[in-house]
């Protein structure tokens, strides 16, 4: 079992990266969120891994946090959910809003990500549930209802999680949603 590789990136081609362990290429397919943290090539990488062994091949995929590779494990269990629609997951959604969009049941915010539908979401809801608890941030409940206020708006206002959550990470922990919404559009008029 191959659990964490350190070396150096040598190869960046969404979703998949290449690190150099010692003379070694490994090939890992990772999800967009860890994909966005990456450093430069040439420079120094660590990942936590999970390896797959199945007919047509041995795979392997990285993450850049415990967290992430626990919430892709979890997916891996749930009926009819392989590993490409669990990088799809991650991709569309941090650890953080996925345990919050299981503890809140919401079935909209899984259907935008890709290749799932309907039911696909509701069976994830129902198998992830108190399974990704220790995932929630900790930050006080009127905080994050003002987040969540300003993260939906930009989601309604056809802006997609990634960017969104970019335009959210800038915005200071205290703002009113008025406020972040209108800082968030400011931020990303830019990009």
């Amino acid at each position: 079992m191959i659990g964490r590789l350190a070396g150096i990136l040598v190869e960046k081609n969404p979703p998949q990266v290449v690190i150099d362990v010692q003379g070694i290429g490994y090939e890992l397919d990772v999800p967009m969120s860890t994909f966005y943290n990456l450093p430069e090539n040439g420079e120094k990488l660590a990942l936590l891994t999970h390896f797959v062994v199945r007919e047509d091949g041995h795979f392997l995929y990285g993450f850049a946090s415990e967290a992430e590779r626990f919430a892709f494990r979890q997916l891996l269990k749930i009926s009819g959910v392989g590993a490409r629609l669990a990088l799809s997951v991650l991709s569309g959604l941090s650890v953080g809003d996925l345990a919050q969009v299981v503890a809140r049941q919401e079935v909209g915010r899984l259907t935008r990500v890709p290749g799932i539908g309907t039911k696909t979401a509701e069976r994830l809801l129902l198998e992830l549930k108190g399974k990704l608890a220790d995932a929630l941030p900790t930050s006080a409940p009127a905080a994050d209802s003002s987040h969540n206020d300003i993260l939906n708006a930009l989601l309604a206002l056809g802006y997609n999680e990634r960017e969104a959550g970019v335009a959210m990470k800038q915005l200071p922990a205290d703002t009113t949603t008025s406020d972040g919404i209108r800082q968030a559009l400011k931020l990303l008029s830019r990009v």
